[in-house]
């Protein structure tokens, strides 16, 4: 914004939950601080929550530099298998990750109010998480089921809060946020096609391009001595006359949850939408392709720009 307004409503922004999708949430806060809008408070679900941790740290330019060199074999070396517990991965190794870079910072230490959202395993009952170990609590804002293992804090455990709150509007509400600047991850994934060539499969996104389709295979090895029945050849499936390989165990557990995030997150926004809302076109991107950051971080700075107008009419009503 031009002019800076001291007496501006107080500003929340809501971070949706994505994966990897989710370093768009770099770009659309980069690129609302080159329009001088600067949130006063921020709410994450699951990779939300590991952005606007890192925003409160102010620390984004580092973790932006970090994410970018993020290649494969980091991704995997990351991955700590836990099939006994829950989910494929421990996230023993993220949490330590975390800690060694940023040390263990508590809610209080940073510097603008944050909180994430995590779901109880038990009940289903929406957590917002405010206090305490900010590590823990993005730990268990990421538990996406089935893909990490729950996170058992204070007697109970707890899952991904896209479950429940895919783009924690309501929290930013609770916060105290006048006008709340949401940001949708999942608003273009479902309707997909998909490329098959043999077992493989290749996804084409909304601009086109084609993601590399051995990546879920790549990190299926990277796990192939403690569950071989990931990486077994896709079962055919014979129907309309000819072969059709079925998804793989990881496909399908990618397209379950953006099915399920889609829907919740336009039932929710119904009942309590932002004021604005922001959504990359992010469909390209797979649930695990971490080290597409360049892109996803570009296309959360295009988001922005294709609602500068709207973003200047919000302050100015």
């Amino acid at each position: 914004m031009e002019d800076n307004i001291t007496d501006r409503p107080r500003i929340g922004l809501a971070l949706g939950g994505g994966s990897a999708r989710g370093w768009a949430h770099i770009g659309v806060i980069k690129a609302l601080a080159e329009m001088d809008i600067e949130p006063d408070l921020v709410a994450g679900t699951s990779v939300g929550a590991i952005v606007g941790a890192i925003y409160g740290l102010d620390a984004l330019s580092g973790f932006e530099g970090w994410v970018l060199r993020m290649t494969r074999r980091d991704i995997i070396g990351y991955m700590d298998v836990g099939f006994s517990s829950g989910g494929f991965f421990e996230g023993k190794r993220l949490v330590r990750t975390f800690q060694d870079h940023f040390g263990d910072p508590q809610f209080d230490d940073l510097r603008l109010p944050f909180g994430a959202v995590a779901t109880e395993l038990d009940t289903g009952l929406e957590v917002w998480l405010r206090e305490g170990s900010v590590a823990h609590a993005v730990r268990a804002s990421i538990s996406l089921p089935g893909i990490f293992t729950p996170a058992y804090q204070r007697g109970r455990w707890l899952v991904d809060g896209g479950l429940v709150n895919p783009v924690p509007v309501s929290l930013c509400r609770a916060m105290g946020a006048e006008r709340v600047i949401a940001v949708s991850l999942n608003g273009d994934l479902l309707g997909r096609h998909f490329r098959r060539a043999g077992s493989q499969v290749a996804q084409v996104g909304a601009g086109g391009q084609r993601a590399d389709p051995n990546w879920v295979e790549r990190l299926a090895a990277g796990i192939r001595e403690h569950a071989p029945w990931l990486i077994m050849p896709p079962v055919p499936y014979i129907g309309s006359g000819h072969m059709e390989p079925s998804p793989g165990l990881l496909q399908v557990t990618a397209n379950s949850l953006n099915i399920m995030q889609d829907r919740i997150t336009r039932s929710r926004m119904a009942g309590d939408p932002p004021d604005l809302l922001i959504s990359p076109r992010l469909a390209q991107i797979g649930l695990l392709e971490f080290d597409r950051a360049a892109e996803a971080i570009a296309e959360g700075e295009a988001s922005v720009r294709r609602v500068a107008p709207a973003l200047k009419d919000l302050f100015e009503a």
